[in-house]
């Protein structure tokens, strides 16, 4: 792990102007800079970069955080990732806790590959594979295919580079069992792996000498983990940031194929399964998801699996399954980019095809089925969001032939945690939001302030105030608050004080009002409030806080 020392060293080294810079084109507005938001279309610039606090933030789609934060969302990479990617550009050493978790730091993958690439050229066998399958030279080249020989020789090479054997077991390129050292790939056309980062961190292997695995991958390591990564990303991020849309499928040779006949969105499972430690990286730039699955039973499989998995998390998107044998390497092979074209622009929605999938395993003709498979259904509908179980309810009645009124949902749940804490359209309360600015930039205040006010007390920014208070300052919402020039906090104690004795003589005389006017309490409990309130104003008058609690 890099150590906390090296990543606080390494912030003291960044500025949000150059990197950000080094990125988008800004332009100077008043302390500020401006520039089109990179993370949604706009045509005016409302994404906004302040040098003094190191942050920037968009007053139209709510992003906002510091150069890590830019770094990561622009460039698609995890924490780690992005710390590395801006260490590299700062020519800044990072420090490393331990070797065990540690990135690979010699180059021995990118090495290893070079080589694999160099045999590839030399095996008539393995290109002619590649050739017989429709892959050009250049998709050759770009997703770095190369071809690992027998174990023996594998062995050799690392010993004669005076490679560290140790490392290469650690990467999983050699296995170690009972004292005997082996190559994992042998005599297979191998695909690199790469990270978000490109760094590569293992390989999958084709056989073509009749292996009995026809797919291998790369054990787990320290770097490489098939659960959180996916084939090609790298390749692909940044078309799928630009058209807003994935397309997941199942092997290296499908999205070889897909990128070659330009769709350059596709990635791959390594393996069929989607997890949900996949759908953080789903989740950046927010796109639209497409399984590509073949039609066999371990293909639905594991569409359905997916498609559980993308609805409950509140993806969209939908499921292109292949029929009579084929692929989308097949299908680009034989030229029909219109046909996938089309069939990827009309996905079956993941919802229908959940539906419809789990209503293929029963028998409807039978009551008692049917019964169970109704069951069945409503079960997956309830981790849907009570709006869409109530819009598929009637769909699932439609298929089993039922009467909506007999898909009976109860217990609902709302998977829906994503509603912006603040209405952008709401009142903006200027002094209230001054009193937020002051907090965020004077904590050393707060405290003052809690003695004589509680959120509750302002009327239109309660919760931006609650979170300032608890020291949230990365939430989008006070990020806005911090980058606008129109909100200017209270210069010092004294203004401060001044302005919370006005503010409070303005409450308490309300509230002296409305106890006044009320009817329907007893004057004993009357008598009490006006005093205690009277009391209150009369302090304040006098230039004394009082405690609110008092």
């Amino acid at each position: 792990m890099i150590t906390q020392d090296s990543i606080e060293a390494l912030k003291a080294r960044l500025d949000i102007v150059d990197v950000v810079g080094s990125y988008l084109e800004l332009r100077k507005a008043g302390a500020n800079y401006k520039a089109p938001c990179p993370f949604h279309d706009e045509k005016s610039a409302s994404f906004v970069v302040s040098p003094s606090k190191q942050i920037y933030h968009c007053f139209g789609c709510g992003a906002g955080g510091d150069s890590i934060k830019f770094t990561m969302e622009y460039e698609k990479l995890n924490y780690p990732e992005a710390l590395e990617k801006l260490a590299s550009s700062y020519n800044f050493s990072l420090a490393y806790s331990d070797s065990k978790n540690n990135k690979p730091r010699s180059g021995f993958m990118e090495k290893i590959n070079e080589w694999y690439q160099y045999l590839l050229t030399k095996n008539p066998q393995a290109l002619s594979y590649l050739k017989e399958r429709g892959i050009y030279e250049s998709s050759v080249e770009k997703f770095g295919i190369g071809y690992a020989p027998d174990s023996i020789s594998s062995i050799n090479y690392i010993k004669s580079q005076l490679f560290n054997m140790n490392e290469a077991v650690e990467m999983g390129v050699i296995g170690s069992e009972g004292g005997r050292s082996f190559a994992r790939f042998i005599e297979r056309i191998t695909f690199p792996i790469h990270s978000a980062n490109a760094s590569i961190i293992g390989f999958g292997g084709r056989t073509i000498t009749g292996h009995q695995a026809k797919y291998i991958n790369s054990p787990e390591t320290p770097f490489f983990n098939k659960s959180r990564v996916l084939y090609a990303y790298h390749h692909a991020k940044q078309s799928v940031h630009k058209t807003k849309e994935i397309v997941i499928t199942e092997g290296y040779l499908d999205v070889v194929m897909l990128h070659q006949a330009g769709f350059t969105n596709a990635v791959a499972t390594l393996g069929t399964a989607l997890t949900p430690e996949h759908l953080p990286l789903l989740r950046k730039g927010e796109p639209k998801v497409i399984m590509a699955y073949d039609g066999d039973k371990a293909g639905r499989s594991a569409a359905l699996k997916a498609s559980k998995l993308l609805s409950a998390g509140g993806f969209s998107g939908g499921v292109v399954i292949f029929l009579d044998g084929m692929d989308p390497a097949d299908m680009v092979k034989n030229g029909a980019v219109e046909e996938l074209s089309s069939m990827f622009r009309k996905p079956q929605p993941f919802i229908e095809f959940v539906l419809d999938e789990i209503l293929s395993l029963y028998n409807l003709s039978d009551p008692k089925e049917r019964e169970v498979c109704m069951q069945d259904a409503i079960g997956y509908l309830k981790t849907l969001s009570p709006m869409l179980q109530e819009e598929y309810k009637s769909y699932l009645a439609s298929r089993l032939g039922l009467s909506p009124s007999f898909v009976r949902l109860t217990n609902q749940t709302n998977t829906n945690h994503n509603k912006p804490l603040i209405d952008s359209s709401r009142h903006k309360d200027m002094w209230e939001l001054s009193l937020i600015k002051t907090v965020l930039e004077h904590p050393e205040f707060i405290d003052q302030i809690l003695d004589v006010l509680d959120p509750s007390l302002l009327q239109f920014h309660s919760p931006e105030f609650t979170l300032a208070l608890r020291g949230e300052f990365s939430h989008p919402t006070l990020m806005a608050v911090s980058v606008d020039d129109q909100i200017k906090p209270l210069k010092n104690e004294e203004a401060l004080k001044a302005e919370l004795i006005a503010f409070l003589t303005k409450h308490y005389e309300r509230e002296y009002k409305k106890v006044n006017l009320q009817t329907e309490i007893s004057f004993e409990q009357k008598a009490f409030h006006i005093r205690k309130f009277r009391g209150k104003i009369s302090q304040l008058k006098r230039g004394e806080l009082v405690a609110f609690k008092s």
